[in-house]
C-alpha cells in the first residue's frame, strides 16, 4: 500500500546542507500496525511528514496505493491526503472553541459530505472510540485520554486508507496511554493500516512490526537492539 524507494530529504540553508534522509526505502502492506521509533534527530518525524504529504522528498519514489504521489502539486497532495490518510497528533489538535461533534466534522467538512453523511460518520466514530455521550462536551472539559479518542475520531471519520499517528501517547500517563493502544491496537484489527511513531518502546512492542530510524536511515527489527548498538557506537 505504501512504497519508498530511495527516498532522500535534504534541508538547505546558504551554508547548511542537512540530510534527514538518506537512501530510505520502506514497504508497508495493507492491514500493518508499523511502529518507528529512533532517537531525537534520527529522521522519524521527517518520514512521518514524508509519508504523509506534509512535505516533498527531495530523492527517490514514493507510491500510495499504487499511484506514484512524489511530484503532486500542492493541491493534488492536499486531495490525496484528505481522503487517503488519518492523522494523530501528540497535542491532540482539537478546536477549543468547538464541541467535541463538532471537532470531529471540520474535515468532513472540507470533503463536501452532506449533513447527513456527516452525521453518520461522526456518530458511528465516536461510537467506536466511546465518547458518542460527548458529543456536546469541549476539549477542556474532556480527560487528556478523552481527547486523543476524539482525535483519532475525527482522523476515522474520513474512512481513510490509513492513519499516521505521531508520538500519540506522549501527553499521556500510563493508564491512558494503554487506553489509546488498545484502541489503536482494535482499528488496526479491523483493517485499518497503521504507522506510529513513538519513542516509548513498550508502546513500541505493541505493533506488529518495529522500525528503527537513525541518520535518515531504516532499520528492521526490536528497537532496543538499535538503541543498545547506538549507546555502544
Amino acid at each position: 500500500m505504501l512504497i519508498m524507494k530511495d527516498v532522500s530529504k535534504i534541508y538547505r540553508t546558504d551554508t547548511v546542507e542537512t540530510h534527514a534522509l538518506r537512501g530510505f526505502s520502506l514497504i508497508v502492506d495493507e492491514g500493518e500496525f508499523v511502529s518507528v521509533t529512533g532517537p531525537s534527530g534520527s529522521g522519524k518525524t521527517t518520514f512521518l511528514n514524508i509519508a504523509g504529504l506534509l512535505e516533498e522528498l527531495t530523492g527517490g519514489t514514493y507510491e500510495l496505493d499504487g499511484r506514484d504521489v512524489s511530484k503532486l502539486s500542492d493541491k493534488e497532495r492536499s486531495r490525496v491526503r484528505n481522503e487517503k490518510i488519518g492523522f494523530i497528533f501528540q497535542s491532540f489538535n482539537l478546536i477549543p472553541e468547538l464541541d467535541v461533534y463538532d471537532n470531529v466534522d471540520v474535515p468532513l467538512r472540507y470533503r463536501g459530505f452532506d449533513a447527513a453523511e456527516r452525521k453518520r460518520r461522526i456518530m458511528s466514530c465516536l461510537e467506536r472510540v466511546g465518547l458518542a455521550s460527548r458529543t456536546a462536551h469541549f476539549p477542556a472539559q474532556l480527560s487528556g485520554g478523552q481527547q486523543q479518542r476524539v482525535a483519532i475520531a475525527r482522523a476515522l471519520a474520513g474512512e481513510p486508507r490509513f492513519l499516521l499517528a505521531d508520538e500519540p501517547t506522549g501527553n499521556l500517563d500510563t493508564h491512558m496511554a494503554d487506553s489509546v493502544l488498545d484502541l489503536l491496537a482494535e482499528i488496526n484489527e479491523g483493517g485499518t493500516t497503521i504507522i506510529m511513531v513513538t519513542h516509548e518502546l513498550t508502546l513500541a512492542d505493541r505493533a506488529r512490526r518495529n522500525l528503527f530510524v537513525r541518520d535518515g536511515e531504516i532499520h528492521d527489527g526490536p528497537p532496543e537492539l538499535h538503541f543498545a548498538a547506538a549507546a555502544s557506537a
